[in-house]
């Protein structure tokens, strides 16, 4: 520590009014020692880390923090301030404020130490010691050595116990007799301070109550795993965190306490209390979903609603693919009248190709009335895991027999989500936990889904689908070619992000009621889609010296994934050069997606690019618009690199001529 926080660090009488002001003035003296080397970028570090969440705790404490890779060397600075900054604290501004600076690639020892420091703010006697300080020297002292006498430390993976006799009443013991133990995982963002912080307060306020507390610290200096012989003895589980925990499902059948990590900090008792509380009623937490397993730090309802209709689109697409193709081939072999055929079961002639089509074309229908369920399922599945599946195929189904379509699978699967996600939340009695996730869960979810659907949402969900559904249909001149651009625009923004598979996933809705307008909408779909890769291939073959080789290599490939409607495949030109390769691709998506349906392009297959060329209306005219966005979105490409090179070559003669060795003087031979 005495590395970390010398006297040159410590500014006892620190006059900045705004945290930005005090993060400046620590910073310059970290600056002066030489151990940050960007001021202006490291406190624009420090500044995205505080809009995660505010640095101030309660008690007049303010510990901004942030790895940034324009330290040096770990450091910290310490100010005291006489008027108090406002860190966001809830109970006002803070007089003691410590930056704390990690490198980029510090190493587990030395985020240990600042962890440690972490540990020590939640310590009285040490906070009451830095405020009487009287010199820099004493205050940084005070930190490197630890003069004043320290509770017990509690290992990052150990229990404390406490004081025996104290909480006990009030669930204090478990019903053998035993202390009542409780195992947490705290972790932040960044992984320095509030992590240990929140650790180091719920330890101690277990230690008040009599209760047997382990702690998994999940930070920046790696962590220690709860072992599962102590998480099976735990009578309650506390997370305090603002990222994921790491393998939630250890938990899972624990009463839990789900909360952020200052709540750890500032409120550790209530924590506790409310872990006994929940323990007392036999709430348990269910398994987490692999969906939200999946999911990033910090993601909010709009990033998890999205998430969940994601997972409903993915396990959807397969049965789309396989049930449109199916029928695109049975019209291509057919006919457009052989969706009037008799059933294959009643008659077949294995040497009639209208016999095929029709086998085709029914099977393909099969597959395709699984579209609405499986949406549904699988939402209610990505939102409640398993138990939500019965319920969202109920209401999946109930949404294709009212005509409520695309849109009501969408709503009947967050409805069964939400059903099962409620009724686990309710005090089941012991009895019955076992049977919860097979009868249960699926009865109750299914008859308040169909509940609803039937009567409730289905019925104006349904007009609002007829609505779409004719609006496709007279879809015609300007307003065709509007959503062409539009939807050109979507797909070609994110190459297989959420933006395009939202645009998909609109038109693959339509093909559940095919009619004019949502076919044209499929074809204007899926030509937008092929182009990016497309342009990319064509732009390596004619201009290849602007691209890396490995770039001209990726444009091989390129090509055939273009062609078979794959936009990914000008991923790696897009992460290479975003700010030329997407707005290129997005401007040629437009084209193609105005042109598409300006010839009034028409498709049934959801999928297969040039392969069903033969099943497109007017299959020329397509080509026409592909080839168009192509060559668009190439020769763009192609200019905003060919600027871009024409603007190094200047600066890279210009150093080259800076670095460029001075001649050697001349060998002149003087005559006697």
């Amino acid at each position: 520590m005495q590395s970390l926080l010398r006297a040159e660090l410590v500014d006892l009488d620190l006059s900045a009014e705004s945290k930005e002001g005090a993060a400046r003035a620590l910073a310059e003296r970290m600056e002066a020692l030489g151990r940050v080397a960007d001021l202006d970028g490291f406190l624009a570090d420090v500044a995205a880390r505080e809009a995660q969440m505010p640095t101030g705790l309660e008690g007049g404490i303010g510990i901004p923090h942030c790895r940034s890779a324009h330290v040096t060397t770990p450091t910290l600075a310490f100010g005291r301030s006489t008027s108090g900054i406002d860190f966001g604290a809830p109970d006002g501004p803070a007089d003691l404020i410590f930056l704390i600076a990690a490198p980029a690639g510090a190493d587990d020892a030395h985020l240990s130490i600042l962890s440690t420091l972490a540990r020590r703010l939640m310590r009285p006697d040490f906070v009451a010691a830095l405020r009487a300080a009287r010199t820099p020297a004493e205050a940084a002292a005070l930190v490197a050595g630890e003069p004043n006498p320290a509770p017990p430390a509690f290992e990052e993976r150990g229990s404390g116990g406490g004081a025996p006799g104290l909480g006990k009443g009030r669930g204090g013991e478990s019903p053998a007799g035993q202390p009542f133990r409780v195992v947490a995982v705290t972790s932040c963002p960044t992984g320095i301070a509030h992590t240990y912080m929140a650790a180091e307060s719920l330890q101690q306020a277990a230690a008040e109550a009599g209760i047997e507390l382990t702690v998994e610290t999940q930070g920046s200096a790696g962590f220690t795993k709860l072992t599962p012989e102590t998480i099976a003895a735990a009578d309650a589980a506390v997370f305090a965190h603002d990222v994921p925990v790491r393998e939630r499902a250890r938990f899972a059948g624990k009463p839990t306490v789900d909360v952020g990590v200052k709540a750890g900090i500032n409120r550790p008792a209530e924590l506790l209390q409310e872990a006994r509380d929940k323990a007392a009623r036999g709430e348990v937490s269910t398994t987490p979903t692999p969906v939200e397993e999946a999911g990033e730090p910090q993601d909010g309802y709009g990033a998890k609603l999205r998430t969940w209709l994601m997972s409903g689109v993915s396990y959807m697409v397969p049965f789309v693919a396989a049930g449109g193709l199916l029928i695109a081939l049975a019209f291509a072999i057919g006919g457009y009248e052989i969706n009037t055929a008799p059933s294959v079961a009643e008659h077949f002639v294995w040497t009639e190709a209208a016999s095929w089509a029709a086998l085709l074309f029914q099977t393909g229908g099969l597959a395709f009335g699984f579209l609405v369920p499986v949406l549904a399922g699988y939402i209610a599945y990505g939102m409640a895991d398993r138990p939500g599946l019965v319920p969202g195929f109920v209401g999946g189904a109930v949404a294709l027999t009212i005509n409520a379509g695309f849109l009501g699978g969408l709503i009947a699967g967050l409805i069964a989500g939400g059903t099962v996600l409620a009724v686990q939340r309710l005090k089941i009695p012991t009895a019955l936990r076992g049977i919860m996730p097979v009868v249960v869960l699926p009865l109750i979810g299914s008859a308040i889904t169909a509940f609803l659907m039937f009567l409730v949402v289905g019925k104006p969900v349904a007009s609002l689908q007829q609505a779409l559904t004719d609006w496709l249909s007279g879809l015609s001149g300007a307003n065709a070619i509007i959503l062409g651009v539009i939807l050109g625009l979507m797909m070609c923004f994110d190459l297989g992000g959420p933006l395009n598979k939202v645009a998909y996933a609109f038109a693959i809705g339509g093909l559940a009621t095919p009619n004019e307008g949502s076919l044209k909408v499929m074809a204007a779909v899926m030509a937008a889609g092929m182009v990016p890769p497309l342009a990319m291939a064509l732009a390596t073959t004619v201009r290849g010296r602007l691209f890396s080789k490995t770039e001209r290599e990726n444009g091989k490939a390129a090509w055939f994934l273009g062609a078979s409607f794959i936009s990914e495949g000008a991923i790696p030109f897009a992460a290479a050069d975003p700010l030329r390769v997407i707005p290129a691709s997005m401007v040629g998506g437009a084209v193609t997606g105005a042109l598409s349906m300006a010839f009034e392009c028409t498709l049934r297959a959801p999928h297969g690019g040039i392969f069903v060329i033969p099943l497109i209306g007017n299959p020329l005219l397509y080509l026409v618009a592909i080839a168009a966005g192509t060559a668009t979105s190439a020769g763009l490409v192609i200019l905003l690199k060919g600027m871009r090179k024409q603007d190094e070559t200047p600066r890279q003669q210009a150093g080259a001529a800076e670095a460029a060795p001075l001649p050697e003087p001349a060998q002149v031979t003087v005559a006697a």
